[in-house]
């Protein structure tokens, strides 16, 4: 009988020599997996909202991860934000929420970067994320955190109301994340305190905030509302250039009320026999206080545009009375007196002493504005619409209604149909009243306007928008 040999009655009773070789195999494989460590920043990554952001992520030392796997995950291992593998992205179970919003830069493969792109950022993507390197049995991953961010809407300032011996003027902005900083300031930077601040979240998660402040007599008649995003070093600010003296009351408003009640009987009578005698001059109220006017001898300026100003993309009445903005150019010759690029016209007559007032009625449209300029006001190529280029006006962009200072002060917007402007020559001072409830709408300061000829002056952007002077 035949012997069977030991090595084969070996192999064939015991599995040893199988998971020998097993092993063996693994153990081979393993030594030929790169050693490698993954790389992230020490820092957290900030991104805003609506923006694309890059998570960075390499290898150390360089080397090409075409062949291998990577996979970035949120705090859980499954699913994933995005997964590569065998030369391409494999995301049929990628989280949702990213889908067709992330992308793996192939062109830095070779070198060891498998940095991760991520699109349309919400605040839904703000955490800690991990990038995940796999080759063969071996693998690292690397930690790394996302901040995200939003700037919100520039600061909108309004004087209120009466308060505590003061005026209030409030602040709002909406659109921040995080929680934004807000600083009331003069315009040397000192911080003024804040009466109130109240910071909400809206719907889609972002800040409003909203803030007011008591002005005295005394205090800093220049101020402005800053809001600051911490995380991306960056504010926003509107600035409240002016408020004048006969803002503040000087007696207790109930002390007051009776004394202009009895004021109003006994010197009614007189005050109207004294404007009917004047000729040639009418009645007209302007601003003296925030909710006290007084009437005084003001001359009513019959007002007409003058064509040879007019810019090309307007079209005038011929009573020289009513502007709007036509779909095509004019045909009219380039003169020196004539703006070639702001839409605007200025007014025939010239005004340098005096106090007088005109009306502009506003129909529809968004895109207006309405005021004085000066004589030697640019006419040629752009120019900005603020005291600085030589125009005072009060106007409509949008949605939002504007004082043109230079920055722009924020109004509060309700509807307009006739705007006065009332002019004091004297005093080098505009002011702009709403005609139809006699609210106060603006006023630039005593001094503002320069000493020369000063001419009533309209800008139109909208072809919905049609302005006319009267009477």
């Amino acid at each position: 009988m035949k012997v069977p040999s030991i090595g084969h009655s070996a192999r064939a009773s015991s599995p040893l020599p199988g998971f020998l070789v097993f092993f063996l195999t693994c153990y081979v494989h393993s030594t030929e997996s790169a050693q490698f460590t993954v790389v992230g920043p020490d820092w957290p990554v900030t991104a805003v909202v609506g923006e694309e952001i890059m998570l960075p992520c390499h290898l150390a030392p360089r080397m090409s991860a075409e062949n291998m796997e990577v996979t970035w995950f949120r705090s859980e291992l499954s699913p994933f934000v995005h997964h590569y593998s065998n030369g391409k992205d494999q995301n049929k179970q990628q989280m949702p929420e990213y889908q067709g919003r992330t992308v793996l830069l192939k062109d830095g493969l070779t070198q060891g970067n498998v940095a991760l792109k991520i699109f349309s950022i919400s605040l839904c993507d703000e955490g800690r994320y991990s990038c995940f390197v796999q080759d063969g049995v071996f693998y690292q991953k690397a930690l790394l955190d996302l901040k995200v961010a939003a700037l919100g809407s520039v600061p909108r300032v309004s004087i209120e109301d009466y308060q505590d011996g003061g005026i209030r003027v409030e602040c709002w902005s909406a659109g921040w994340y995080p929680e934004p900083e807000v600083v009331w300031r003069d315009l040397n930077g000192q911080a003024f305190p804040s009466a109130s601040i109240t910071n909400s979240r809206e719907a889609n998660g972002l800040y409003r905030i909203e803030t007011s402040i008591i002005i005295m007599e005394n205090s800093s008649w220049n101020l402005s509302c800053l809001v600051r995003n911490t995380l991306l070093n960056q504010e926003k600010e509107s600035t409240l250039s002016y408020i004048s003296d006969p803002f503040f009351p000087k007696v207790n408003p109930w002390m007051a009320s009776l004394g202009v009640t009895l004021v109003v009987l006994l010197g009614s009578f007189a005050l109207n026999v004294y404007l009917f005698n004047i000729k040639g001059k009418s009645g007209c109220l302007c601003l003296v206080s925030g909710w006290r006017r007084l009437a005084f001898p003001i001359e009513e300026a019959n007002v007409t545009l003058d064509p040879d100003t007019m810019q090309r993309d307007l079209i005038l009445s011929e009573d020289g009375k009513r502007v709007r903005w036509a779909d095509t150019r004019q045909p009219r010759p380039d003169t020196p007196e004539r703006f070639d690029t702001v839409h605007c016209v200025l007014g025939r007559e010239g005004f340098t002493s005096g106090r007088l007032y005109w009306e502009v009625e506003v129909r529809d449209g968004q895109f207006w504005a309405v005021g004085v300029a000066r004589e030697s006001v640019s006419r040629k190529g752009w120019m900005s619409l603020s005291p600085k280029a030589g125009s005072w006006a009060v106007g409509q962009w949008g949605d939002q209604f504007q004082a043109l200072t230079d920055p722009v002060t924020s109004l509060p917007l309700h509807p307009l149909s006739r705007i006065r402007v009332c002019l004091d020559c004297d005093r080098g001072q505009v002011t702009f009243i709403d005609a139809g409830t006699k609210a106060p709408i603006f006023t630039f300061p005593p001094g503002s306007l320069p000493g020369e000829k000063i001419r009533p002056w309209i800008w139109v952007l909208d072809t919905k928008t049609e302005l006319r002077l009267s009477p």
